[in-house]
C-alpha cells in the first residue's frame, strides 16, 4: 500500500502538471471505491486546480471556479486514497488505456489524469471547504512536522505496542508497515514493545528516525514494492535501502543474525532479534524468581 512517501512523490509530481489545469470532463468505469460518483462527475467539470497537497496518505486536489464560469462556486477538495494497488498519472488523451483503469479526468490542455486500480482498495470523495477541517481532524499528527515533545507525549503514555501506534492513523498520519518496520530497526526497537515502557531517549530516538526513513524515502521517490509508481509512471528505488521489510531469513546488514518475522497487533512486522531485542516477560521473570508461584501452577 502506497504509504507517505510514495503519496508525497506522487503529489508533488502532480504539482508540476495540474495547477492551473481546467477538468472538461470527467468519466469512470467501476465506481465501488468513489463517494457519490454522478456528483464527482457533474461538479469536477469547468473548475481549475488550484493547488495539491497531501494529507497522511490522501491525496488532495483543490477546486475552484474558473474565469469562464458565470456563477460563483465555492472552493470544493477532490480527496484520492490510492488504497494498495491504486496509481494516478498524467498522460496525452491519446495514450493507450491500460487494463484496470477507471477514472478519466480529461484536463483542457489534451491531456487526462487517470486512475487505475486492480483491487479497487482506494477511494474517491468530495470535500466541501466548510467541511475539509473535520475531514483532516479525524487523522492525526504528521509525523514530518510533529515536534519531538509532542511525540513523546503521545507514545509515552500509551499501554499500546509502538508497532501499532505508528500505524494508528489517529496518532500519527500515513506510516504503513514498510516505514514503520524501518524506522524500528534504526532506533533498536523491538515492534511488540510497549509504548510506555520506553525511556525519553528512546522515544526521542524514535521520532528521530521516523523523520529520517520517511525523508530519505521521499528522495528515493518512495518503495516499489509490487505496483506503485509516481505520477509519470516511474518506480521508487528506497526498496533497495529496506533493512528488514520482507527480509525474512536474510542477514542483518548490521549484526549479520536472520531477520525474523512475527504478527504484531494483526500486522505482519519483520525486524532484526538481535539489533532489536524482544520485551522482557514481567510475569515470567517473576515466575521464575518465585519458586512458590511455579508449585502452585501444579497444585
Amino acid at each position: 500500500m502506497p504509504e507517505l512517501p510514495e503519496v508525497e512523490t506522487v503529489v508533488r509530481g502532480l504539482r508540476l502538471s495540474l495547477p492551473g489545469r481546467s477538468i472538461v470532463e470527467v468519466r469512470f468505469g467501476k465506481t465501488d471505491f468513489v463517494d457519490n460518483p454522478a456528483e464527482i462527475a457533474e461538479r469536477l467539470p469547468g473548475m481549475t486546480v488550484a493547488g495539491v497537497t497531501r494529507m497522511g496518505k490522501f491525496i488532495c486536489i483543490a477546486l475552484e471556479a474558473s474565469a469562464a464560469q458565470a456563477t460563483p462556486v465555492s472552493p470544493i477538495y477532490f480527496i484520492i486514497h490510492l488504497g494498495m494497488t491504486g496509481r494516478l498519472t498524467v498522460i496525452r488523451s491519446a495514450e493507450s488505456v491500460p487494463p484496470h483503469t477507471h477514472g478519466f479526468f480529461v484536463l483542457d490542455d489534451g491531456r487526462e489524469l487517470r486512475y487505475t486500480d486492480v483491487r479497487r482498495f482506494g477511494r474517491m470523495l468530495l470535500v466541501q471547504e466548510s467541511a475539509l477541517a473535520d475531514f483532516t481532524g479525524q487523522l492525526g499528527k504528521e509525523p514530518l512536522e510533529i515536534s519531538a515533545e509532542d511525540f513523546c507525549r503521545s507514545f509515552g503514555s500509551r499501554r499500546a505496542r509502538v508497532k501499532a501506534l505508528l500505524l494508528d492513523q489517529k496518532v500519527l498520519r500515513g506510516i504503513g508497515n514498510i516505514y514503520a518496520d524501518e524506522s524500528l530497526f534504526r532506533a533498536h526497537l523491538h515492534p511488540a514493545r510497549i509504548a510506555e515502557n520506553l525511556t525519553k531517549k528512546q522515544l526521542l530516538t524514535l521520532h528521530r528516525t521516523v523523520r529520517q526513513v520517511l525523508e530519505e524515502a521521499i528522495l528515493s521517490r518512495g518503495s516499489s514494492i509490487s505496483d506503485y509508481v509516481d505520477s509519470e509512471g516511474n518506480r521508487g528505488k528506497f526498496q533497495l535501502r529496506h533493512r528488514v521489510y520482507q527480509r525474512e531469513g536474510k542477514s542483518c546488514f548490521r549484526c549479520k543474525a536472520k531477520i525474523k518475522h512475527m504478527i504484531v497487533a494483526g500486522r505482519s512486522s519483520h525486524y532484526c532479534p538481535r539489533c532489536q531485542p524482544a520485551p522482557r516477560s514481567r510475569k515470567g521473570s517473576k515466575r521464575r524468581n518465585n519458586p512458590q508461584m511455579n508449585t502452585d501452577k501444579h497444585r
